[in-house]
């Protein structure tokens, strides 16, 4: 198995046109918005190839692939705040808030930037959080 960078590097070059660029620049931009970012690759199966996972304490955004749009799916998008109003899909969760970027689709760069730094920041004071004793705890 290659590694995820590998692997993300590969899906770019297969995908071979607007959404391999597309990818890839977001790709970019997650990593000048936190150097710190792992690339992974998870979910890979039979009937489906894998995904490409950018975490940094806990899963920042995945970068899916479909025909029509690249989706940025925020793991915990509903608890980010999005004063310029990236998130276009997933509305309805409670969890999750995703972008779909379609063809010819610009790119807020400082605000998808701010984003990333928001969802890793939220993921490290999760991460941070003490967790109640057990005599705290309910029950």
């Amino acid at each position: 198995m290659p590694s995820a960078s590998a692997a993300i590097d590969q899906k770019i070059k297969d995908l071979g046109d607007w959404r391999g660029k597309t990818l890839a620049k977001v790709r970019t931009l997650i990593h000048a918005a936190d150097p710190e970012i792992v690339e992974e690759w998870k979910w890979a199966k039979a009937t489906n190839p894998g995904t490409p996972v950018f975490s940094h304490a806990g899963i920042v955004c995945t970068g899916e692939t479909y025909k029509d749009h690249v989706k940025l799916t925020f793991a915990k998008g509903a608890a980010l705040q999005d004063p310029s109003r990236l998130f276009n899909s997933s509305l309805e969760g409670n969890v999750r808030r995703a972008i779909d970027i379609h063809e010819g689709d610009r790119i807020n760069e400082p605000a998808f930037k701010d984003l990333i730094r928001a969802a890793v920041a939220l993921n490290l004071e999760s991460k941070n959080k003490p967790k109640p004793s057990s005599s705290e705890r309910p029950g």
